[in-house]
């Protein structure tokens, strides 16, 4: 799978190297985005499909594409590749992606000044040669600083969803040793934090077999720098991201207590710590331990642990000392929200607009893979035109094809609803006639993300046809910080309409965040997690959703899509009144 995932990278990275030298190449560089795509959604491994001669059936693969893909195999790169890679500066295509930047200012930084490095701009943006181009003033060269210092902060940590991807990789070449016992992930990822600095690896095993699993560790393929290796930790540097990651072994009967160690936060493991030493004990890695005594009274589950404290075990996604404490104490831990409690994905995008899969695929996917009761097609609105967005005539022709789908399911699966642009008056992009018509209706927001949308969402928030506001925030985790919002002033809106508010659960968005997400279910206000899919492998970011509900301590009753239909209806009927 490591070479799927390389020939994935070496066709985006040509698309972005097309982009780069200009619009005359747009059509190839469209080609090779379409398809790193089409491989990062197939079913299989590429080299099943190149084994068996089977290129030429994958829907939207022709000859051309085909003959890269053999060629990699075969060689171990793409010729045109390497040659592209000539014609472009290396570091433009990291830079390509930076708020303030994009392939044809980077031509002409490049053109124009010499510019060929990250740090030929930096130094550029600080010696004025930047600001002597024309078109490049003040407020535009300080969107371009503030794009690379948080291209730089995001370089430091990695989106949750490539860590759990990362840290599942290493965990599964664990398992294959017989030697292994439990593995699990720690730290901030198995909290689930929305970005991480290291990964966190937990191992059992017995003492004299530490060594031999440290040796297969830090000899795995993906392993390009040994960083240190002891006799009970070994840290390396991976391929992917250039990301750290840590290999702890412990033996059976400290499991839970090094879980617990290791899992944090800091502020948690000290509060914890405060605890065992009011109570005489010593708590550690190892164990809780009572006093002038090495026998540990709790160590081998966290359950063990917590009780030997006096507390109730808490889920990982509590632990940031932010209350959870106080709550075991009582004994009142909440029972958070899970996948399990889903009923249902209400914002999913069709190939009535940007999404890749019909109607008829969705439904059959889905009903193969997920225990569902209902999902709502949200596809987009006539003023988001770069996704394909329809007006009113095309939802129209798109709610009887819903129709005819639940006709030929004998069920009403498939619901019609919409993401409709708020415009920046605060009106909606389809008429409140149309919105009556749908099912569900989510009001986002998609551009003018420089001034203050506050009242933009208020006003959305009081239309009754308006269910939910989709990503509300409008944050992308390392590329985009979200636009200028009171957001305490939309949550109270919210609470007075009855509008809910969505968790979004694609990798870069998780928006709200934990935070905000916490102060909606404070006061009241219903949330709904949804992925805002386009394709099939979309659907399983749902998971990043519960992870943002849980860490605002969510139950199944606080997400509106743990609900029933009925239940759905009834909210909407308050709603509109």
């Amino acid at each position: 799978m490591e070479q799927h995932k390389k020939l994935v990278r070496i066709f985006e990275d040509m698309a972005i190297l097309y982009e780069i030298l200009g619009k005359q190449h747009q059509f190839r560089a469209r080609a090779y985005q379409n398809a790193a795509l089409l491989l990062k959604n197939l079913p299989e491994d590429i080299r099943q499909y190149v084994a068996e001669d089977r290129l030429l059936e994958i829907e939207g693969i022709g000859k051309g594409i085909a003959q890269k893909i053999e060629e990699y195999f075969q060689t171990g790169t793409i010729r045109q590749y390497e040659t592209l890679k000539k014609e472009v500066p290396a570091d433009f295509i990291d830079l390509v992606n930076v708020k303030g930047l994009g392939p044809e200012t980077l031509k002409k930084f490049h053109e124009e000044l010499g510019i060929t490095s990250k740090k030929d701009l930096v130094e550029a943006l600080q010696d004025g040669r930047i600001a002597s181009l024309e078109g490049f003033g003040a407020k535009k060269i300080e969107n371009i600083r503030a794009g690379l210092q948080l291209k730089e902060a995001s370089e430091k940590r990695i989106r949750l969803w490539d860590a759990l991807v990362l840290g599942e990789v290493l965990l599964e070449e664990l398992k294959k040793l017989p030697q292994v016992g439990k593995v699990a992930l720690a730290g901030s990822v198995r909290r689930r934090k929305e970005t991480a600095g290291d990964i966190d690896l937990l191992v059992t095993a017995k003492k004299t077999d530490w060594e031999s699993i440290i040796d297969y560790f830090t000899s795995l393929e993906v392993v390009t720098n040994v960083l240190a290796k002891g006799e009970t930790k070994a840290s390396v540097e991976i391929e992917n991201f250039h990301r750290q990651v840590d290999l702890r072994l412990v033996e059976e009967n400290s499991w839970g207590a090094a879980l617990v160690y290791f899992t944090g936060s800091k502020a948690h493991n000290v509060h914890l710590r405060q605890i065992a030493q009011q109570k005489s004990l010593k708590l550690n890695e190892y164990g809780v331990y009572p006093p002038q005594s090495e026998k540990s009274v709790g160590g081998k589950t966290e359950e063990e642990v917590y009780q030997a404290l006096g507390l109730q075990w808490m889920p990982p996604e509590m632990r940031e000392d932010l209350g959870e404490i106080a709550l075991a104490v009582e004994g009142k831990i909440p029972t958070l929200v899970r996948w399990e409690d889903i009923k249902g994905d209400m914002h999913m995008h069709s190939h009535y607009s940007d999404g890749k899969h019909s109607l008829e695929e969705i439904v059959q996917y889905v009903k193969q893979h997920y225990h569902y009761e209902y999902i709502v097609i949200t596809d987009h609105s006539k003023s988001t035109r770069i996704a394909g967005g329809m007006d009113e005539d095309g939802f129209a022709k798109q709610i009887k094809a819903i129709q005819q789908v639940n006709e030929q399911l004998g069920e009403n699966f498939v619901k019609a609803g919409a993401e409709v642009d708020i415009l920046p008056n605060g009106r909606m992009d389809l008429s409140d006639e149309l919105l009556g018509r749908l099912d569900w209706v989510v009001g986002s927001i998609h551009a003018q993300f420089k001034k203050d949308n506050t009242e933009r969402i208020l006003r959305a928030c009081e239309n009754p046809y308006v269910h939910v506001i989709g990503h509300p925030t409008g944050r992308l985790i390392g590329m985009r910080e979200g636009y200028p919002l009171q957001l305490e002033e939309v949550v109270k809106a919210a609470a007075a309409t009855g509008t809910a508010l969505e968790i979004n659960a694609q990798p870069a968005r998780m928006d709200l965040n934990d935070e905000a997400a916490r102060m909606a279910r404070e006061q009241g206000v219903p949330l709904v997690i949804s992925t805002d899919s386009h394709t099939f492998e979309n659907y399983q970011y749902l998971a990043l959703g519960i992870a943002v509900a849980r860490r605002a301590w969510c139950r199944p009753e606080d997400i509106l899509n743990t609900q029933s239909w009925e239940a759905i209806s009834r909210f909407k009927k308050n709603k509109r009144k």
